[in-house]
């Protein structure tokens, strides 16, 4: 079949994948596996979640929030051959820095990482006197070195697109306040150096039902012909706490802060037990995807509960037709 959609990107003919499961009509569906990665895959781990996976080499490689039994939040470096089986380093990631005050940080967790010509960026949530956005780099996934933090605390969901944008990086953030942010709407900023950021752009606000709380920006965002496809997470207060789905978003392609499309219902939701109990009940939290230019599949890595690592599946075609016909 022709595809209709052309991602712009490199074949990845290795890409993790399952056929969508007899008599499931949803447009992204979960791993029979999951969970992939389980809460004490390292000798020390509380939990193994929301966390980042690019290709790399022959197979893959990541960087993976474990939080440890003294419930310290670090990240940690993984390598994997088929994506869904990992290798964790047991130690966190010692980042070398030139300027010991870049070093201070009281946490680091929730990672994306991104390959932006010849060096995979990181970004997480960094703890210098607040949440703020961490920014490093690495280009063997065994040495990495740590940049200036981004912004000023208080941020969250820092996610730089896959290539410069006229002539800049690009990152989405979401502004936050120093605890469990009850709001939230998406930014985008940009930077000649991945130091100095600024000529910010509001993106997208929250809305009504499951992202009526907060949203923040998920994967690095894909570029597809129809825009970058952006998955996101959304946030409902229920009267039991926090909600968090899943959705996606299509932005203009030169002018990213544009939304073009975004889905009014979620593509996945907290329902299966390893979403729905654990240390943080009741989340889906994606994190990362990996897409194949040739068959347009797109495998989706994601938090389950804040305690375990899952994976889901769509396909580009499918899901930019439900986003548009599904639009708000």
């Amino acid at each position: 079949m022709t595809k209709q959609v052309k991602i712009y990107g490199e074949p990845l003919p290795n890409i993790p994948w399952e056929d969508r499961p007899e008599g499931c009509k949803d447009v992204v569906w979960r791993s029979g596996k999951n969970p992939i990665i389980p809460r004490d895959a390292t000798p020390t781990s509380n939990s193994i979640f929301n966390s980042a996976v690019v290709p790399f080499e022959d197979g893959f490689a990541g960087v993976f929030r474990v939080d440890n039994t003294a419930r310290e939040m670090r990240i940690h470096a993984g390598r994997s051959k088929d994506g869904i089986n990992w290798e964790i380093e047991p130690e966190p990631i010692p980042f070398k820095y030139e300027d010991e005050e870049v070093g201070k940080s009281d946490y680091k967790y929730d990672p994306r990482v991104v390959k932006i010509e010849d060096k995979y960026y990181i970004t997480w949530c960094n703890g210098y006197h607040g949440p703020t956005i961490g920014v490093g780099y690495t280009t063997d996934f065994k040495d990495f070195y740590q940049l200036e933090n981004a912004f000023l605390p208080f941020n969250r969901n820092g996610v730089l697109f896959p290539r410069k944008i006229n002539g800049k990086y690009v990152m989405l953030s979401r502004p936050s306040d120093n605890g469990h942010t009850p709001f939230g709407d998406i930014f985008l900023s940009e930077s000649p150096d991945m130091i100095h950021w600024g000529k910010h752009r509001h993106v997208m606000s929250t809305t009504d039902g499951w992202q009526s709380t907060k949203i923040g920006a998920g994967p690095v965002p894909i570029e597809t012909s129809e825009g970058w496809l952006l998955i996101y997470h959304g946030v409902l207060t229920s009267c039991n706490g926090f909600v968090y789905s899943m959705g996606a978003a299509l932005l203009d392609l030169e002018e990213p802060w544009k939304v073009l499309y975004r889905t009014k219902p979620y593509l996945l939701s907290p329902q299966k037990q390893y979403e729905c109990v654990g240390d943080v009940p009741n989340v889906v939290f994606p994190c990362a995807a990996l897409s194949d230019a040739e068959t347009g599949r797109i495998a989706i890595y994601y938090g389950g509960a804040d305690t375990v690592t899952n994976l889901a599946f769509t396909e580009v075609d499918e899901l930019i037709s439900f986003i548009k016909e599904n639009s708000l």
